[in-house]
């Protein structure tokens, strides 16, 4: 079959029109009899979810054999029972009743027992894909649910991404419900290539390259329902449905028109606020990884986030372990950080952004990176990055700023240079 969407970069479309093309789109494809593993986003990704769940569950409930949802969480932090019904929509302990016949769960990440391996990515095969900068095999690992149904189907938004260009489509299955080993591999292939470098970047980049290779091991057959969601909102301005690849390249095109903002000159400073649903330091480092292409040379990003205290809910320990460096503090030194997990390595060069490293001089990074979040001072400079008390910033006021760009509801738009 051939991917097929509707909407554009300027549109709005009206929620019965979208449910109107899923239940054609599904409905005009097979899946008779079939057992489905639907992957869904969590709560840090905008998205109208319940509206999109409720026509897939309308569209396959009664037509397959066994339907079940996958929160790709990635290493996310799981969802108690009370968050995955509000992330569906329904009431705490009401899922059975509005999808009935659909199981909901969370990508258990952290149990081995959920876990399979479905191949492996040998050393040459990482070396080609990655254009010569990694040389390293490694096993394909996901989650059970993948293995344990015949068709997967990913619902969820396209965004542009620090790690792979674009996300969505079969980044759901590598990192969404993936084990580590993929998950560090390309993020770590992100970080080599340069976030800004990377970000926004359409087409098959490299880590695009090596999550579909991974993908491609996946025995089950692979289709995707991706979205172009408008910032910060529920509203949609595109949805396409088919093959994982072809369906998430018709919603990359909508996205790179639909959320990414182009500027004539460089900003000496930019106020990145942090929404809510970024709620500790591993994901609210986005506001500063959508923004860093437009910051002038020795100029700032003030992360501004009153309500983040946390570092990271699941690699809190390892990240204040390292704190954050540029790339090539660690690359120079790698003999001495080869065995942190390369995801935190990639997290903490990607917020502390593009620098250079020399035994001598010691590190030198090209923007000034500060927190003014809930984490206190002695902590934020421990961890290698300039403070500020969020409380002695006026966003107004540093918005008739000539030379600050402030930035609200930061994470999801990307800022480039024309």
């Amino acid at each position: 079959m051939t991917a097929t969407g509707i909407g554009g970069p300027g549109e709005t479309l009206a929620p019965d029109r979208v449910g109107a093309f899923i239940a054609d789109a599904l409905g005009a494809d097979d899946y008779a009899g079939r057992s489905v593993c639907v992957l869904v986003p969590d709560a840090t990704r905008s998205c109208p979810l319940p509206l999109l769940l409720d026509a897939v569950h309308a569209a396959l409930a009664d037509r397959v054999a066994r339907l079940t949802a996958v929160v790709a969480l990635g290493t996310h932090a799981p969802l108690s029972d009370a968050a995955l019904a509000e992330l569906v929509g329904c009431a705490p302990g009401r899922i059975a009743d509005r999808y009935p016949k659909m199981a909901v769960r969370n990508h258990e990440w952290w149990d081995p027992a959920r876990l399979t391996t479905v191949g492996r990515l040998d050393a040459d095969t990482v070396r080609d894909l990655s254009g010569g900068r990694l040389a390293t095999g490694v096993d394909v690992t996901v989650n059970r649910a993948v293995v344990e149904h015949d068709t997967v189907l990913v619902v969820g938004p396209v965004f542009p991404h620090e790690v792979v260009g674009f996300s969505g489509g079969n980044k759901y299955l590598f990192p969404g419900v993936a084990g580590q080993e993929v998950i560090d591999l390309s993020h770590w292939l992100g970080a080599l290539i340069g976030s800004a470098e990377i970000i926004g970047t359409r087409g098959t980049t490299p880590v695009r390259a090596v999550i579909d290779a991974a993908a491609a091991l996946v025995p089950a057959r692979r289709r995707a329902l991706c979205a172009v969601v408008a910032s910060g909102g529920r509203a949609l301005h595109s949805i396409a449905y088919g093959p994982a690849e072809e369906s998430w390249s018709l919603a990359a095109d909508v996205a790179a028109q639909a959320h990414v903002r182009y500027r004539d000159a460089p900003v000496r400073r930019v106020l990145s606020i942090i929404p809510d649903r970024y709620d500790e330091m591993w994901t609210a480092a986005k506001g500063m990884y959508k923004v860093e292409p437009v910051v002038a040379d020795g100029g700032e990003v003030v992360i501004y986030a009153p309500h983040v205290r946390t570092v990271s809910h699941t690699h809190d320990a390892q990240i204040r372990a390292v704190g954050y460096h540029c790339r090539d503090f660690f690359t120079a030194q790698w003999e001495s950080y080869a065995e942190v997990p390369w995801g935190v390595l990639a997290h903490s060069t990607h917020l502390r952004g593009a620098g250079r490293y020399d035994p001598e001089r010691g590190e030198h990074c090209r923007v000034t990176v500060t927190l003014a979040t809930g984490i206190d001072e002695a902590t934020t400079r421990a961890l290698n990055l300039a403070y500020r008390d969020p409380a002695t910033i006026d966003p107004d006021a540093w918005a008739a700023d000539p030379d600050t760009l402030v930035v609200p509801d930061a994470g999801e738009t990307l800022y480039r240079l024309r």
